[in-house]
């Protein structure tokens, strides 16, 4: 007995494929929106038009990735705990003065730790 031969391809479990991966996609688009760090762009405000009274944190990222808060050097182990110290007689919120040359790991890392002491507001400037 001869064998018939396969002439036409099935591709209706390829079609099925291709509709569960669009709606996976569908569902995690906007999970992903959601995630990650909002930053507003700041407008450019001349340096007399800078409010004296306030009280905002500083703390400078060197090129060697040291932080140093009001020019006093804090090792990372001891960063949350200084900000959480300094940020109440703060409450203006912190600026980050970065140099150019220095690790974005570490910018992010005092950040996160910013945020975990209760900073509601970051500022970043580039030295």
């Amino acid at each position: 007995m001869k064998r018939q031969t396969f002439n036409e391809i099935n591709i209706t479990p390829l079609t099925d494929i291709f509709l569960v991966l669009l709606i996976l996609m569908m569902v995690i688009a906007p999970i992903l929106d959601q995630q990650g760090l909002s930053l507003a762009v700041p407008q450019y405000v001349e340096q007399n038009q800078v409010n004296k009274d306030s009280k905002i944190l500083t703390v400078t990222v060197t090129a060697d990735n040291r932080y140093l808060i009001n020019n006093s050097e804090i090792s990372q182990g001891e960063l949350l705990t200084a900000l959480k110290e300094k940020i109440s007689a703060n409450p203006d919120g912190m600026l980050i003065q970065a140099d150019g040359n220095s690790s974005h790991e570490y910018v992010v890392k005092l950040m996160d730790n910013a945020r975990n002491a209760g900073v509601t507001s970051i500022s970043i400037v580039e030295l």
